[in-house]
């Protein structure tokens, strides 16, 4: 199986970086593109990467700077890499897959299963079979949607998204889903950004961000919590200098130190290449796992003595008065936190926390970022709720440099959820989208990523399809994961690229590919465009300028199209055929049905495209009372037993969501090899184990069942005390699926109790 071994697991460890990007980003940028495709290919790509009239990145869903206001290089390392992913002249065609079986495949990591290129053609593997064979599209599409209509029930079938998806097939596809008759459709968001829609929708009424660019470079004082901008967003520094050239600050949070907060080097400006760049966070905060509740609630504490202090002068009386509800009863439960709590929960001393509040005293706006370090949280929603009683007391929300800001991690995951992919859509969009096509869809909530993979388990759902994603590699409990995907009668994988999912079959499988965001999109009516928005609510074109991967490629519009009339027939009377002949169809439809889309194709059409607007930014609140919310969290903190840790799953830089692009983690500072756990220095005295030693990853959870990462090497470093980190999705498998964070049903990727064994022998 030589053909098959990843670059060899040589670890070796360097000091971890102190700061972010610079000249060397550029340099590996550069290399890895050009491993993949040809000079000029390369050159395509990178001069049209999220330009007005070029492609959206699919990396991140961090926004562009409005047109005219770009660089001719608008992206970062990682999206120059992933793109050049797509771009790759690298090709996966039948004779690949006549060649490795099945069982074979499932051997290959994902470094190298992404590495073989872009998938070419349909494929199948039919019950009892070894390995893949071609397959016609019609055919294939045929056998999708002969097995949907052998369905005792349509919830016996599963739509998942990821956020990859564009916004006219992520409508088609939730329109076909309802016209079908089932609201499955579990998306990424549900295991990356659930927390954040729940926590910000019980108290401001919708579960978006609520700042824009601007404000980002005009707040005074920014809170980045449980993110790490240097890997996951690295444009997201660009904007953060900004900040600070503007007199801004910023106070990070985190259970690592992360070398873009320190100090960023922008590498299309003089101090970025020859100078030392910029040293981006005033403060670090290097808190314990699952401490940021505690803290905010500290703060929120502080904000309310320094009130009673002196009267009129530190809350915004006015603005929770005319704007919010629940203060009095907020108030006063927020004066029973203990400060002995805080410390331990946090890690951190009173000091270090005054110092915070003294900051947000001198500063007139507020940010709070988040990400995932947040919201994969068993108390991930109440975290979200007190974040937003701490910016409510000020009045830092709905006006400029103030607010609240998610930073989503894939591109379009919030465009996907506007379109309406979600299991529990409101009733007035199931409303609008019925009088829209003349059906009625279902109003029963479906199923998320979670319960989704507790109903093919349990045998309650037999046809899972997948759209854009690698659904076996971004969910929890892989072991329960792959054998509940493997219960189906047929999975469809709707790809661009070879990922584990394709490994991991049910009786039938098909692979069905399809064109990427940078593929040129010709259709009977010409050349078409897709729609992204970003996590700032941005809504812009995209257009593919490469040639595709292979003439028998599919756009997703057109799949679903098909699969749309293969399924229903004449059950419903929607213009599929047109919808697939042109994409403004689709649009005009959604510009009736989705609130803030009105004249889409015309708004659209602009340089940069248009700005969703946020009610909460003009006083409105889609609460049940019409008010933001203040709410009452109860305290509470992740606690491991003696001997054991809080793991935290992570990303490495050299990676895009599940897909590893080397076998590296630069910032951090190791090299060559992914099996790694990061561990504090005084937790591996107490634990006697010593750096490098060989050891396996043992979840705790009071189900009785074990779960063992086998062949991890500790790494000395410093994580905060009780918290260790490792990459997903190697260490996936310890996540169970049963442990979702109260109210989102987000799986807790960042509290994993374990403790550390040493190594078994391998058989």
């Amino acid at each position: 199986m030589s053909s098959i071994e990843d670059p060899s697991d040589d670890l070796s460890v360097t000091p971890p970086k102190t700061w972010a990007t610079g000249v060397p980003a550029v340099t590996h940028a550069l290399e890895y593109a050009l491993g993949q495709t040809s000079v000029r290919r390369t050159a395509l790509t990178l001069l049209n990467i999220n330009q007005a009239k070029g492609f959206d990145c699919p990396g991140c869903a961090w926004p562009e700077p409005a047109p005219g206001k770009r660089h001719m290089n608008e992206y970062c390392e990682n999206g120059a890499k992933h793109i050049a992913d797509e771009a790759t002249s690298r090709r996966v065609t039948a004779d690949f897959f006549r060649d490795h079986s099945i069982a074979e495949l499932g051997r290959g990591s994902d470094y190298w299963l992404n590495q073989q290129g872009r998938l070419t053609e349909p494929m199948v593997k039919r019950p009892g079979a070894s390995h893949y064979e071609p397959i016609g599209w019609d055919e294939a599409l045929g056998l999708l949607a002969e097995e949907l209509r052998r369905l005792e029930s349509p919830d016996e079938a599963l739509f998942y998204v990821s956020g990859r998806l564009n916004n006219e097939a992520a409508f088609l596809l939730q329109l076909f889903a309802r016209a079908y008759g089932t609201n499955n459709l579990p998306d990424c968001s549900n295991m990356c950004h659930e927390s954040s829609g729940f926590g910000l929708g019980e108290t401001l009424g919708i579960g978006k961000g609520s700042v824009s660019l601007d404000d980002i470079h005009d707040s005074d004082l920014i809170f980045v919590v449980g993110q790490n901008p240097g890997t996951n967003h690295p444009r997201m520094l660009s904007a953060l200098e900004e900040t600070k050239r503007n007199g801004g600050q910023v106070v990070a949070v985190n259970t690592l130190p992360e070398a873009g907060l320190m100090r960023f080097k922008h590498p299309q400006r003089a101090r970025g290449v020859i100078g030392k760049g910029t040293a981006i966070a005033d403060q670090f905060l290097h808190i314990r796992a699952g401490g940021d509740l505690a803290l905010f609630q500290a703060l929120n504490l502080l904000l309310l003595e320094a009130e009673d202090a002196a009267p009129g002068t530190v809350l915004d009386r006015s603005f929770i008065e005319s704007d919010t509800t629940g203060f009095e009863e907020f108030a006063e439960h927020a004066r029973k936190t203990r400060w002995d709590d805080v410390i331990s929960a946090t890690g951190l001393t009173r000091a270090e926390i005054e110092e915070v509040h003294r900051r947000v005293l001198g500063a007139r706006s507020v940010i709070v970022c988040w990400a995932m370090g947040l919201t994969q949280q068993k108390h991930g929603v109440p975290s979200i709720r007190e974040i937003v009683n701490f910016l409510l007391l000020r009045g830092n929300i709905g006006r400029s440099g103030a607010g609240v800001c998610p930073v989503r991690g894939h591109s379009n995951v919030q465009g996907d959820r506007t379109m309406g992919v979600w299991e529990q859509m409101p009733q007035a969009f199931l409303d609008a989208l019925g009088r829209e096509f003349d059906f009625t869809p279902p109003s029963h909530h479906g199923l998320d990523a979670v319960n989704s993979i507790r109903a093919m388990r349990d045998g309650k759902a037999h046809v899972f399809v997948g759209v854009a994603g690698n659904f076996v590699r971004a969910t929890p409990d892989s072991a329960v994961t792959e054998q509940a995907l493997r219960n189906c009668r047929l999975t469809v994988q709707i790809s661009t690229k070879l990922n584990r999912s394709h490994t991991v079959c049910g009786d039938t499988a098909l692979i069905l590919p399809t064109l990427g965001r940078s593929d040129r999109d010709i259709q009977e009516s010409g050349e078409q465009f897709h729609t992204v928005e970003d996590s700032m609510s941005e809504v812009h074109a995209s257009r593919g300028r490469l040639a595709p991967a292979s003439p028998h490629l599919l756009s997703e519009v057109a799949i679903i199209s098909r699969l749309a009339r293969r399924t229903l027939g004449d059950a419903v009377d929607i213009s599929w055929e047109l919808f697939e002949r042109d994409y403004g169809t689709i649009r005009d439809r959604i510009a009736r049905v989705v609130p803030g889309f009105e004249d889409f194709n015309a708004r659209v059409d602009r340089p940069g495209g248009f700005t969703l607007s946020n009610p909460v930014n003009r006083g409105v609140y889609p609460t049940p009372g019409g008010k933001a919310v203040f709410t009452r969290n109860e305290f509470t903190m992740l606690r491991a037993p003696k001997g054991h840790l809080i793991l935290q799953t992570l990303r490495s830089h050299d990676q895009w969501n599940t897909v590893p692009y080397a076998m590296n983690d630069r910032y951090r500072g190791i090299h060559n090899a992914r099996r790694v756990v990061l561990v504090n220095p005084d937790d591996l005295a107490e634990l006697g184990l010593a750096d490098r030693d060989l050891v396996d990853l043992v979840g705790v959870w009071d189900d009785g069942v074990e779960r063992r990462a086998p062949g991890f090497r500790v790494v000395a470093y410093p994580t905060s005390p009780g918290s260790a980190a490792s990459y997903y999705p190697e260490t996936n498998v310890l996540v169970p699926l049963d442990s979702v964070a109260d109210i989102s049903n987000c799986p807790t990727s960042k509290g994993v109790v374990v403790r550390l064994e040493p190594a078994r022998e391998s058989d």
